[in-house]
């Protein structure tokens, strides 16, 4: 059978719907896509309608850009972007990257020079615009600039060598190397040539899990991504039901009641297979299928009928019918 590809752009508020961004299929045609900006991307595959089978995907990561400084990789980055300039003034809009006077710069695209000059906080400066991928690059502090205006470059042809030009006079040769987007300023060179020196984690979790119902422990905590460094759109009650979406080594990507994704540690979760208490409606109930007054029914439930509790949710709850569906009740 055949598979069908579609990648999207996860949005910042977990709550807004993903952005798609391109397609393909396994009859033939390819899908590459450069990420311009870093971020969450989805990719959902999709089998042929009627069509089941095994299709295994292989994830690797690496940079959008080649590194600026041939040998060196980020390790030699030295000053980050934003890092505070002139007493907090200012801040800066590229990375550093060390190495010794006289080593080549390299084009880390293809594109066309745009500018070579010397200014006073760049000192000797190259411009590179890199046309389909609609970006600026610009190498600062250089010693010697070995190109002209308008010259086509390839992916590592030498730009010129590395120095301290400019205002970097005084301290250790490096490059400066900046990123910007036409109307959008300056971006954060790193994630562009940065090469993770690890593969994505081993999905860890209970695959069959995927598309069922989970709740919540107590104290768990909904994350943008699968680390407990990100960021908290919001904490879960304990006993809240979530579907998980997909997995990340040990966590979940889950969709909560309200429609909101993120991510939870597998061990923030239990399944619903047993149930947190039993409920008699008196003179039955309608099932609905989310917990919103507005669902629509899906089932319902005869008067005095026993009906396993799975979950709660913001004064609904999640009960199994005694035909097997899933659904939500007024509490």
């Amino acid at each position: 059978g055949r598979a069908f590809v579609d990648l999207f752009r996860a949005a910042e508020d977990t709550a807004a719907a993903p952005r798609w961004l391109a397609s393909a299929d396994t009859a033939g045609a390819e899908l590459e896509w450069v990420a311009r900006e870093d971020g969450a991307y989805l990719v959902r595959v999709q089998p042929e309608l009627l069509r089941g089978g095994r299709l295994v995907v292989t994830l690797r990561t690496g940079p959008s850009l080649a590194f600026p400084v041939p040998g060196r990789d980020s390790r030699a980055v030295g000053s980050r972007f934003g890092a505070p300039r002139d007493e907090g003034r200012r801040e800066h809009h590229g990375i550093d990257i060390f190495a010794p006077r006289g080593t080549p710069v390299v084009a880390a695209a293809e594109g066309t020079v745009r500018s070579v000059e010397t200014t006073g906080i760049g000192g000797r400066v190259v411009w590179l615009w890199t046309g389909d991928r609609r970006l600026s690059l610009y190498y600062a502090h250089l010693d010697s600039q070995m190109v002209e205006p308008g010259a086509r470059v390839r992916v590592g042809d030498t730009l010129g060598t590395v120095g301290n030009t400019g205002n970097a006079r005084g301290t250790p040769p490096h490059l400066h190397f900046g990123v910007y987007r036409p109307g959008r300023g300056p971006a954060d060179p790193y994630p562009f040539v940065h090469a993770p020196r690890a593969d994505p984690p081993a999905v860890a979790v209970d695959a069959d899990a995927l598309g069922t119902w989970r709740r919540t422990s107590p104290g768990a905590r909904l994350r943008t991504a699968p680390a407990e460094r990100e960021s908290v759109p919001g904490e879960l009650a304990a006993g809240v039901p979530v579907r998980p979406l997909g997995g990340s080594g040990a966590w979940y990507r889950v969709r909560t009641p309200d429609g909101r994704e993120g991510y939870l540690p597998a061990r923030a979760t239990e399944p619903v297979s047993r149930s947190i208490r039993s409920l008699r409606p008196e003179g039955g109930a309608l099932v609905l299928r989310h917990p919103r007054a507005d669902a629509m029914a899906v089932d319902s439930v005869p008067a005095a009928a026993p009906v396993p509790v799975l979950g709660r949710y913001e004064g609904f709850l999640l009960v199994r019918t005694p035909a097997g569906r899933s659904g939500w009740i007024r509490e």
